[in-house]
């Protein structure tokens, strides 16, 4: 059976690649669609990292494999939050299903793997402390043979915020800019050197690497990625940033046909993002809006909080309800990156859970800005979004902004607030991409699912499809009738739920605090 080569570009639009491509910005990834099939690729609720990407490697949506956040919830009954990590994850991964059928696997920089799981092959994991990198790392001694490499950098390949503390949104010094842009163009670079490494000295069946930087760039550099979504370039400074932009799109370009032509002619090759991209241009206030609608209260410590153009420091996401005055506050919402509200009392069911949620509901879909225009798209309820066995730690509400963009979960005067520089927000379709044996050749398909993922790559290596998966290989959508009828898609066994996720964070303070403040620089959290 020929190897596979899952490549994840986290973020990834046509909207922005397209461009590219036209421009001869990204030649290969131009031919590869030429030659291969493309489509877009929607997401599920919430159009987030975590939940996204841990949906695509296991063909289960977050009812099913309980993680909907970079957090979560201790237990169903408690308020209390902590980090999300690969003990939540509560059904079997891509990666577990291939080693079960004696495939090797290697799989780098992916979210929801630490701590690493146990499998035949290799695993770097991705949203890990750079002081952590050596734990992370399976097996034990994988991080000290890639640190024989004179070019192996842990600060730089994992999570070092003394190394992104220049990316700040909305920064008002252009110079800040370009060390950031060509930093993560370094950092793709010593993945793609880790992926050569270990694909020349013991080449899995399945390989799997993540880049991360195209979310990066275009959550702070939306206004030069796509200036005619914000306003024409005027400075040489800010035209130097586009440049700069374009040349890690362009240097991304060349990994790709590096790890393609390394693959070689006879592997499946598979590109995927978790969301698409869209220009955000303010911050709904939720906590707010529920003080003013009588759903939420705040304590005394929360009158001395300095609302104005404040973002919500380090450390204190998973700690900020200590600001909620709890015998007033019937609603709230726990974080600033899932979207979500929480109803206070955990233990509410029935006709008067629903009649409150409807009520919620209802008037968030009825919030306006300044303008008299509605500034909430959707909301959908737990049932609605998350409806599953692992969906009691998810939101009560999910919210679908207008433009996309993230709520902030601050106390706040102003209920919508513009924001001060136009930014990049997460969008629910994606990009997909496939080439090799059978795929049919310069074709687009029409929208497919994140959920498709997972069974299409096990198909690939030949290992039949768990009657459980919630999506499908896309059949002659994607491939030559002839070669579904050479080799036909198998159904096996429905898998086996993993234990259930314990109340411990499987990182200390120091970290979670790490963890909190890159999401801050990227604008995850206002």
């Amino acid at each position: 059976m020929s190897r596979t080569l899952l490549i994840g570009l986290d973020g990834a639009t046509f909207t922005v690649l397209q461009p590219l491509m036209d421009a001869g910005v990204m030649p290969f990834l131009r031919s590869f669609l030429e030659t291969g099939a493309a489509a877009p690729l929607r997401t599920i609720v919430p159009a987030l990292t975590p939940p996204a990407w841990t949906s695509l490697m296991t063909g289960r949506s977050p009812g099913h494999h309980g993680v909907f956040d970079f957090f979560r919830l201790e237990s169903p009954e408690s308020n209390s939050i902590r980090f999300f990590s690969s003990k939540d994850v509560q059904v079997p991964t891509i990666w577990a299903l291939a080693g079960e059928k004696g495939k090797r696997v290697t799989a780098l920089n992916f979210p929801s793997m630490f701590p690493p799981p146990q499998l035949s092959g290799y695993v770097v994991p991705g949203w890990v402390p750079w002081r952590q990198l050596r734990l992370a790392c399976w097996p034990d001694d994988l991080f000290d043979r890639l640190k024989s490499d004179p070019a192996f950098n842990a600060r730089e390949l994992a999570m070092d915020m003394k190394l992104e503390e220049r990316a700040t949104e909305g920064s008002s010094d252009l110079d800040e800019f370009g060390p950031w842009i060509e930093f993560h163009i370094r950092r793709e670079k010593n993945w793609y050197s880790i992926f050569r490494r270990l694909n020349d000295e013991d080449p899995s069946d399945l390989t799997a690497v993540l880049f991360d930087g195209v979310d990066k760039l275009q959550h702070l550099c939306w206004r030069f990625i796509r200036p005619e979504d914000a306003s024409p370039l005027e400075t040489e400074a800010e035209r130097k940033i586009r440049d700069l932009c374009l040349s890690y799109y362009r240097d991304l370009d060349g990994v790709l046909e590096q790890m393609s032509t390394a693959a070689g002619p006879e592997a499946t090759i598979v590109m995927a993002s978790d969301h698409g991209f869209g220009p955000t241009r303010e911050v709904f206030h939720v906590n707010a809006w529920l003080e003013l609608n009588g759903y939420l209260g705040w304590s005394e410590k929360a009158k001395d909080w300095d609302t104005q153009g404040s973002v919500l420091g380090v450390g204190q996401v998973a700690k900020h309800t200590w600001l909620l005055d709890w015998d007033r506050t019937r609603a709230f919402a726990a974080t600033p990156t899932s979207n979500g509200v929480y109803l206070a009392d955990r233990t509410l069911e029935g006709s008067g859970r629903a009649a409150l949620l409807a009520e919620i509901k209802s008037g968030l879909l009825a919030a306006t800005d300044a303008a008299g225009e509605r500034v909430v798209e959707n909301v959908w309820t737990r049932e609605e979004a998350f409806d599953g066995p692992a969906g009691k730690t998810a939101p009560d509400l999910t919210l679908v902004m207008r433009d996309g963009g993230l709520i902030s979960i601050l106390p706040s005067k102003e209920i919508v607030v513009k924001r001060e520089t136009i930014g990049g927000a997460h969008r629910p379709v994606g990009f997909f991409a496939a080439r090799g044996p059978g795929i049919r050749k310069g074709v687009t398909l029409g929208e497919q699912s994140i959920l498709d993922v997972a069974p299409l790559v096990l198909y690939s290596l030949g290992i039949p499809i768990p009657e459980d998966f919630e999506g499908s290989v896309p059949g002659e959508q994607l491939y030559e009738p002839s070669a579904l009828a050479e080799r036909p898609v198998e159904h096996g066994a429905a898998t086996v739920k993993l234990e259930a996720p314990s109340s411990e964070s499987s990182m200390d303070e120091e970290d979670e605090a790490i963890l909190v403040e890159r999401m801050r620089a990227l604008g995850y959290i206002d």
